[in-house]
């Protein structure tokens, strides 16, 4: 009976203990999992240094398209690649004939680079030039409004702006028309004529954009609402270019956009004076 109780207390010992060998392989398989982790994230610096070389010597062989440069890194033989040797860096032999050349000054130097790189440029399509022309007559343009401006003290008035699109010439309302009304005043005529007579001479396209405030307008106005204001103020003055000043009605184009491209702030009286206006931009593109 002893013997018995015994081996029964052993077994159930034997049994209560056997989870140990579960938890015991777990963790030998976790550290043999962290082992092969580390030992896969080790460099070889033996292939590493191969490649390193490797791309070394690549970068170092080939050509590269920087002036005065000899591969990617700049320290490969000069004398062995394909682009000719820069001016100026001959190696003290002169181009063709073998002699000895002469250390050009810095400034000899910079005027040698000047004509070789004049020398390199391809010249300039038709249309390139006039594109340079046009930029040309442009910025002749503004400085001639900028003093007109000067001169006649409507600095309040007008304001010019180079801007991405082309020179921007903004005519407050209080100048082109009376309140709520769309017919010119006699006192712009000679402003309008003064860019009439520069537009002229001008070969590009010219935008003409009315705007308003945010107001609504009254109901005694012959105008339904803002957008007919704005837009009848842009043909206004389109009219005064093709109809009195004669110009090509082809280089123009007009357009009204009410109060959806503000100035200024609608809430107060100079915001909204100064979101009244028309403006009138000479674009930078050329006519066909």
């Amino acid at each position: 009976m002893r013997q018995r109780s015994r081996q029964r207390r052993r077994e159930g010992t034997e049994t209560k203990d056997r989870w140990l060998i579960t938890y015991a392989d777990l963790i030998t398989l976790l550290l043999i999992f962290f082992v092969i982790m580390f030992a896969m994230s080790r460099l070889d610096i033996e292939k590493y240094e191969v490649i390193t070389q490797s791309l070394q010597l690549t970068f170092k062989s080939g050509d590269s398209l920087l002036e005065k440069g000899s591969g990617i890194t700049g320290s490969a033989d000069r004398f062995t690649h394909r682009n000719p040797p820069s001016a100026g860096d001959n190696g003290g032999k002169q181009a063709g004939n073998g002699e000895q050349g002469t250390n050009l000054g810095p400034d000899q130097q910079k005027e040698s680079d000047a004509q070789q790189d004049l020398t390199a440029q391809a010249p300039l399509t038709e249309r390139e030039l006039s594109f340079r022309k046009q930029e040309e007559e442009l910025l002749q343009l503004m400085n001639v409004i900028e003093a007109y401006i000067k001169d006649n003290e409507l600095e309040d008035q007008i304001t010019v702006a180079d801007l991405p699109k082309g020179i921007s010439i903004t005519l407050s309302d209080r100048f082109l028309f009376d309140v709520g009304k769309a017919e010119l005043k006699q006192d712009s005529a000679k402003t309008l004529s003064k860019l009439a007579s520069l537009f002229s001479k001008l070969n590009t396209a010219i935008s003409i954009e009315g705007h308003t405030d945010s107001l609504p307008i009254v109901r005694a106005s012959e105008y339904k609402d803002n957008w007919e204001l704005s837009g009848a103020r842009a043909l206004s003055v389109l009219r005064y270019f093709i109809d009195t000043q004669k110009l090509d009605p082809h280089g123009f184009q007009y357009a009204g956009y009410a109060d959806t491209r503000p100035e200024g702030d609608n809430t107060t009286e100079a915001g909204r004076q100064k979101n009244r206006r028309v403006e009138i931009t000479v674009l930078r593109q050329l006519q066909q």
